[in-house]
């Protein structure tokens, strides 16, 4: 890994996901959120809760990762809050993104650990629970198609990256 590296803050999907938004410009939290959402990233990183996003704002705030560029006050919204990336938080972000990407690790999905309590379930129980997971399974897999299908062409691949790997993985979990 990076021993030479010190981060007063430790990396999350949506801690990676702030800065990346940041990197291509100043942003308030709604429209990070927004931009989340609208990118499909909502799939891959959990912003459900807008508290989440805000607590990560935070965190990095006070990491130096990223600092205020301004407020705005408008008439028809509430005060915002936009901003920017430091350089610190840009050399971070790219440590954090290479690092992630190039280590593979235990990530803890719930899944696996229900997996291996399976057997408190009883034979039919675990069937049923387990038919219905393919159920959902195969809704998903039908959905990821569609959203691979309707993906402009003009848009390089990359671009749709983490919607393969949820295919994959959806499909082998099927499997």
């Amino acid at each position: 890994r990076y021993p030479w590296l010190m981060i007063n803050s430790r990396p999350s999907p949506l801690a990676l996901t702030v800065l990346s938004l940041l990197s291509a410009g100043p942003l308030h939290p709604y429209g990070m959120q927004r931009l989340i959402r609208l990118w499909g990233k909502d799939q891959v990183v959990n912003v459900g809760e807008r508290a989440n996003l805000y607590r990560t704002i935070r965190r990095l705030h006070s990491a130096g990762l990223i600092a205020v560029r301004q407020t705005e006050r408008d008439q028809s919204f509430p005060e915002r809050t936009v901003y920017e990336l430091t350089d610190e938080g840009r050399r971070t972000g790219v440590l954090w993104l290479a690092d992630i990407l190039s280590v593979p690790r235990n990530e803890f999905p719930e899944f696996p650990a229900a997996l291996s309590f399976l057997m408190l379930l009883g034979s039919e129980g675990a069937l049923a629970v387990l038919d219905s997971r393919a159920a959902a399974l195969r809704e998903n897999l039908a959905a990821l198609d569609r959203t691979l299908l309707s993906e402009p062409a003009s848009l390089p691949r990359v671009t749709m990256l983490e919607t393969e790997y949820q295919r994959a993985m959806a499909a082998a979990e099927l499997a």
